[in-house]
């Protein structure tokens, strides 16, 4: 039997991952970037939030959650509005373009994921659960 390394199994995860990424691209066709569809769904599962505590959850960091959301602005699936209080703050809020965009991209992603976790049979689905399962415990 060979013998893994951490090294060959990150690598492993890493190549699955990229993979997974390019073919969502590739069929969700919508010239939104995964981070784009993080952003959607941290502001549909959070409601209205700033741009700063966004990017601490996300972990990106606030340059680029401005650039992703200036196309998202322009797109019209998310909308910009200042605080009552402090004009200096604003806030980001999605549409409902926003989330219809959403819907499709997870569609997408889980169509992607059941074709992939097809391959494999419903002991090694298990498996591959409880690995996950005990990772992330």
């Amino acid at each position: 039997m060979q013998e893994f390394t951490i090294f060959e199994i990150i690598h492993n995860m890493d190549k699955v991952t990229n993979n997974l990424i390019i073919q969502w691209n590739k069929v969700f066709n919508n010239d939104l970037g995964v981070s784009h569809v993080l952003v959607l769904g941290h502001l549909k599962a959070h409601g209205k939030s700033r741009p700063s505590d966004m990017a601490k959850v996300l972990g990106l960091t606030p340059p680029t959650v401005t650039h992703l959301t200036e196309k998202l602005v322009k797109r019209q699936l998310i909308t910009r509005s200042t605080d009552e209080n402090d004009r200096r703050i604003f806030y980001l809020e999605i549409t409902a373009d926003g989330e219809k965009v959403l819907k499709e991209a997870h569609e997408s992603g889980q169509k992607l994921r059941k074709n992939l976790f097809e391959k494999l049979t419903e002991e090694e689905r298990q498996q591959m659960l409880q690995i996950y399962k005990k990772l992330n415990g």
